[in-house]
């Protein structure tokens, strides 16, 4: 599905990220943990085609895909939910989810967005509304579904439950379990480390940009020395 190669990508001449390798599965959901500044959303945003890759490779279905723009990628089945959203605030949830199946033929609408609705609710009482209007829980559904509107193989997701509530978070989570079960690939990225823990097949740990832990997220909630030094667990 997909794999990083020794990659090193930054910013000019800064590196945030030094030679990553990661595998992703197909049909999983892998756990991307760290402090603030570890190297974790620079990771999906060069998967992404949004910041340099400095070194190493990226291949995606076997295909390197290291030197393609970020259009080319989406059109292959790779999508992401960045971090802060960035949704188009003055455009309403409908133009939004509009915007985010542009890649896919206009007779796709409808059951896209269907899909869409069908996982996030909330959002099909708030189609007319502004998505600046939203509370933080209906932009992170937005955002996501916005990112489902290109038919994604894999899905990135930067800060799921940042300052969102429980219960929110719970319904955010509900949906990555059901995206899992229809065979769809996510790379989450997360501060809320128990609950990455809970839903994650496999865990990649950074600090400063390198990798200090791979491993399944079953071993990675047992190991004592890594729950307390890196994720925040005691």
């Amino acid at each position: 599905m997909l794999e990083l190669k020794n990659v090193t990508c930054g910013y000019g001449t800064f590196e945030a990220v030094h030679e990553l390798s990661l595998t992703l599965q197909p049909g999983t959901i892998t756990a991307l943990l760290g402090a603030n500044g570890a190297g974790k959303s620079s990771t999906l945003m060069c998967i992404a085609g949004h910041i340099r890759l400095h070194g190493g490779s990226i291949l995606f279905d076997g295909r390197d895909i290291s030197a393609l723009p970020p259009p080319d990628r989406v059109r292959l089945g790779l999508a992401i939910s960045p971090e802060g959203r960035r949704l188009f605030k003055d455009l309403s949830v409908e133009d939004n989810l509009r915007v985010g199946g542009l890649i896919r033929p206009r007779s796709d609408y409808p059951g896209d967005r269907e899909q869409v609705l069908s996982l996030f609710p909330r959002l099909r009482e708030r189609l007319g509304s502004l998505a600046g209007n939203l509370s933080g829980g209906e932009q992170q559904m937005l955002a996501i579904g916005r990112a489902l509107m290109t038919r994604p193989k894999l899905i990135m997701i930067d800060e799921l439950s940042l300052g969102l509530m429980p219960k929110v978070i719970d319904l955010c989570y509900q949906a990555l379990q059901k995206l899992r079960e229809d065979g769809m690939t996510i790379l989450l990225v997360e501060q809320n480390t128990d609950r990455a823990l809970s839903v994650a097949d496999q865990v990649c740990v950074l600090e400063s940009g390198r990798t200090v832990w791979q491993g399944s997220a079953e071993d990675a909630a047992r190991d004592p020395d890594l729950a307390s030094a890196y994720l925040g667990l005691h």
